[in-house]
């Protein structure tokens, strides 16, 4: 390890040392000081490989009244948008996405409520200190993002049908954004991240392969033709996701999902084309009919003229004369 990494590792700790004394101090309630040491030990400027204790942040919040866990919130997205540390945004992302995966109904309740708007927003975050960091940035930044889909999804859980279809494909593109930098799993953190990420997407995806599996041949054939058409790009959207996840989640079963997906493509497809190809029968049906008796009219139309010889009559001159039957 180098001198300047050396030095930033005891900034860092001077700084999580410095950190605890004020959360100390300035705290009156027992509460909000637990809260926050709890929170400030687990989100430490330390090596990445050093994992944050999750589970003692979440027995903390059982420990108390469900009414006190806005106090972790409140902690906890202090801590992170006061930091410029991809290892302490990153312990801190873990630690809320725990708490939202394993917490208690009224904990998850609590963190849905706490805003209505993006919870983390953290599209500008960046760490340029050297080294990794910003490429890790980056990994910040799309895991503020999937936790932020992924609350906004528990938001609107009661949508139905195919919006309910639209959103759950939404999250998983957002989980398919993850940086290329795959690689990176090698570091304790970011596998840690990758895991939770998957219980995520594990649910995710059993909850689309309920939804798709309501779409029988039937059913698709009684959808409207926009219906048709957004149904098919969502499961295009969905199939475009598939390689990058496979890479992301090499050990997570599927339960044939990827399978029922393309079936159901493939008989979404074959209803469109029939509908198109009937509408495009109709068309060429209507311009024949068109046709026909715009001829049909032309042959009934007689041009009635005098003999040629006798072109007067009563002298009076006689005109030419369309005579139209029909």
């Amino acid at each position: 390890m180098g001198r300047p990494q050396k030095m930033k590792n005891l900034v860092g700790i001077f700084k999580d040392k410095v950190s605890l004394i004020k959360a100390t101090l300035l705290f009156s309630s027992k509460p909000t000081t637990s809260f926050h040491i709890a929170v400030l030990r687990a989100t430490t400027h330390r090596h990445p490989s050093d994992p944050p204790p999750l589970d003692a942040v979440l027995s903390l919040v059982n420990h108390y009244r469900p009414s006190t866990s806005g106090v972790l919130i409140h902690a906890l997205l202090q801590r992170l948008h006061g930091t410029t540390s991809v290892y302490v945004a990153l312990k801190c992302l873990l630690t809320l996405h725990h708490v939202i995966i394993h917490g208690s109904p009224a904990l998850k309740e609590e963190i849905l409520g706490y805003s209505t708007g993006p919870l983390l927003n953290l599209s500008g975050f960046k760490d340029d200190s050297g080294g990794d960091t910003w490429e890790l940035s980056e990994w910040v930044r799309w895991y503020g993002d999937v936790i932020d889909h992924g609350v906004g999804l528990s938001r609107r859980k009661n949508r139905g049908g195919g919006e309910r279809l639209g959103l759950l494909i939404n999250m998983v593109e957002v989980i398919c954004g993850a940086p290329e930098s795959l690689h990176y799993q090698r570091i304790s953190l970011i596998y840690e991240v990758i895991k939770l990420v998957g219980e995520d997407y594990r649910m995710i995806m059993r909850e689309i392969n309920a939804l798709i599996n309501q779409f029988g041949k039937k059913r698709i054939q009684d959808l409207s033709n926009d219906s048709i058409g957004e149904l098919l790009n969502d499961l295009k959207r969905l199939q475009n996701c598939r390689e990058k996840l496979v890479l992301m989640f090499l050990n997570k079963k599927n339960d044939g999902v990827w399978e029922l997906i393309e079936e159901v493509r493939k008989d979404v497809e074959e209803v469109k084309e029939r509908r198109e190809n009937m509408k495009l029968l109709k068309l060429e049906r209507s311009e024949s009919t068109r046709v026909a008796e715009n001829r049909v009219g032309e042959l009934i139309s007689v041009s009635v003229v005098p003999p040629r010889r006798n072109r007067r009559w009563l002298d009076v001159e006689w005109n030419t004369m369309v005579a139209s039957y029909g």
